[in-house]
């Protein structure tokens, strides 16, 4: 099979690759074409590649149509304005007094604002070129340019994310049980999910393990949001709605921070991309070099959640070898290539899953994989506070793909403001404004 990796030069491309060596399946990849707008990072990682084998043929390029061609497999994983962009999308909230992440909040919404447009493009070329692949996105915000690709692509589109995976396989060890043997309920939104049910053989745990505080003591999800909560809800949250539930000591933690995760991370990769192109030829040593530069990464992810909930332990040992998405990539391909049914959690449109969401709003849900792609498998309903989260997080994306698609400033206006981690219209509006997009009224 072929796998064409749309921001081949990113820094996580490598951890895709290892897990394609280490696949010896009869559907397994055998041919790797990394795309990406910068040819010196493009370099970099293919040198990366070259140190750990050469089972797999890599090729680079810096045209889509030609990455494109002949794919059986898409895995979009781009990052639109650089992780400079990702600096600002924190910055100006926080300067306006709101939150600054990534994915959270304003900063969430002009990341989308970016990335929805680039991702569409995207999507009409793989429709063009390559109509017979499936595109696995990865781009943040997930969910969200996951629903604006799947206007182009229906189906063939199909969002992942390494968080749901690593709550089971916390939550799994922490109740005592094999994390390859559980069963599993969760739903919600990317980044806004809940896990509801944790069974073993048919015994469910997860009423258990909310009941066990030394249990919920030994894992990160369990200290982040404290058992007495944990309890109240009933569910374990996935670990970005840390933002939402503990909004006042998460913007405390951000303002105190002494920079913010952007621009940690700007500092350290380009540090990394300058040194590493300086020593390029020499494949071995910038392989060590990412090596070093990824465990400092991922040693210091949700560091400032976990100061904000006053948790002061490093991060599980088992969490520090990627994450995980690169594993549920491999296994979404597998099923879909062999026809062999597999349970994931992947984000996928909702086809009546959720009643109170539209069908073609895009979810985050356990799904069934076959040859002809993933289907969500019927869950419990959420409850109130649960669905109204989802709902009103659902206005904000829709407002934002209609923004990015249409550069209507009412639109943007509209996403900014029903957020709920941005305070009122007044904000939502500054904040546009020192972001460069364009206001009306």
């Amino acid at each position: 099979m072929r796998l064409a990796i749309i921001g081949g030069g990113g820094f996580r491309v490598p951890l895709v690759y290892r897990a394609l060596l280490g696949d010896d399946g009869p559907a397994r990849v055998t041919e790797v074409t990394l795309h990406d707008t910068d040819p010196g990072r493009l370099r970099v990682i293919a040198a990366v590649l070259a140190a750990q084998g050469s089972s797999v043929r890599v090729r680079a390029t810096t045209d889509l149509d030609q990455a494109l061609a002949g794919a059986d497999f898409v895995f979009s994983a781009i990052r639109v304005g650089g992780v400079r962009g990702r600096v600002e999308d924190e910055r100006v909230p926080l300067a306006a007094g709101v939150l600054g992440q990534e994915t959270v909040g304003a900063g969430g919404v002009l990341y989308g604002l970016r990335s929805v447009p680039v991702a569409l493009r995207i999507a009409e070329r793989v429709a063009a070129v390559a109509p017979g692949a499936w595109v696995i996105n990865f781009t943040n915000p997930a969910g969200m340019v996951t629903e604006a690709m799947s206007a182009v692509l229906g189906h063939r589109v199909i969002g992942i994310c390494d968080s749901p995976v690593g709550l089971v396989r916390r939550a799994a060890r922490a109740a005592g049980a094999d994390p390859a043997e559980v069963g599993f309920g969760y739903t919600g939104l990317n980044h806004l999910g809940w896990l509801h049910s944790l069974t073993l053989h048919g015994r469910e745990l997860l009423p258990g393990l909310l009941a066990d505080e030394a249990a919920l003591a030994s894992f990160e999800e369990g200290r982040l949001f404290g058992a007495r909560w944990l309890r109240a809800l009933g569910t374990l949250p996935n670990e970005y709605l840390h933002y939402y539930y503990f909004r006042r000591e998460t913007l405390a933690a951000a303002r105190d921070a002494r920079e913010t995760r952007g621009a940690f991370l700007a500092r350290q990769q380009d540090g990394f991309f300058e040194a590493a192109l300086a020593e390029v030829d020499s494949p071995e040593r910038v392989h060590a070099r990412w090596e070093r530069t990824r465990l400092e990464r991922e040693e210091t992810y949700g560091a400032d959640a976990r100061a904000a909930a006053g948790d002061a332990a490093p991060r599980d040992s088992c969490d520090l070898d990627g994450g995980g998405y690169e594993q549920v990539a491999l296994a979404l391909m597998r099923a879909i290539a062999t026809d062999r049914a597999t349970r994931l959690i992947l984000n996928v449109r909702n086809a009546g899953t959720l009643p109170g969401l539209p069908p073609d709003a895009v979810i985050e849900t356990v799904c069934e994989v076959n040859a002809q792609g993933a289907h969500p498998v019927p869950v419990i309903s959420p409850g109130l506070a649960e669905t109204g989260l989802m709902l009103q997080l659902k206005a904000v994306e829709r407002a934002t793909i209609d923004a990015a698609t249409t550069g209507s400033p009412e639109a943007a206006l509209r996403a900014l403001a029903l957020h709920p981690l941005v305070d009122s219209p007044a904000t939502a509006g500054h904040i546009l404004a020192a972001a460069g997009w364009p206001v009306s009224g």
